[in-house]
């Protein structure tokens, strides 16, 4: 049995001080992260595609292998309080991680405050439904599918 929420623990206590299963239940499943992005090497400019990681179950926006992940992607970020600094340039900006970390409130959408797993998508926050995996795309195409961040 999974260790419960403490009620409302993203209101009470910091990144750093919450359990596994609420840092886990901050996600709210909008697949964003999950997103390749392009760098420009010139500018740092960080643009967002609708190219997803291969892992990426585009309906239900949660990676299908999210344990194993790095025994099929490697690279993939482990994000935690301590590292969120770094990565802040590519989190979505609708991201609970960011939010909390940036000192802001959770959206009224999100799904710890709605209690309803599918507001992301209710909301048209999430990438369900607009992705093509990267499986798909020539490395050489990434640029004509670039998007904006469903918001």
């Amino acid at each position: 049995m999974s260790e419960p929420l403490r009620p409302k623990f993203w209101e009470r206590v910091s990144l750093t001080q919450m359990t596994r299963p609420e840092w886990e239940a901050l996600c709210d499943g909008c697949g964003k992260c999950c997103l390749n992005k392009l760098e420009d090497e010139d500018t740092g400019e960080v643009d967002l595609t609708c190219i997803a990681c291969r892992l990426l179950d585009g309906e239900t926006c949660r990676c299908s292998r999210y344990e194993t992940r790095h025994d099929f992607v490697p690279e993939c970020i482990v994000l935690t309080a301590e590292t969120i600094p770094e990565h802040l340039y590519w989190l979505p900006r609708t991201c609970a991680y960011r939010l909390l970390h940036l000192g802001r409130t959770l959206p009224d959408w999100h799904p710890l405050i709605t209690g309803d797993p599918d507001s992301v998508h209710h909301a048209g926050v999430s990438v369900r439904g607009m992705t093509v995996s990267e499986t798909e795309v020539d490395d050489d195409d990434w640029d004509d599918h670039i998007i904006a961040e469903p918001l």
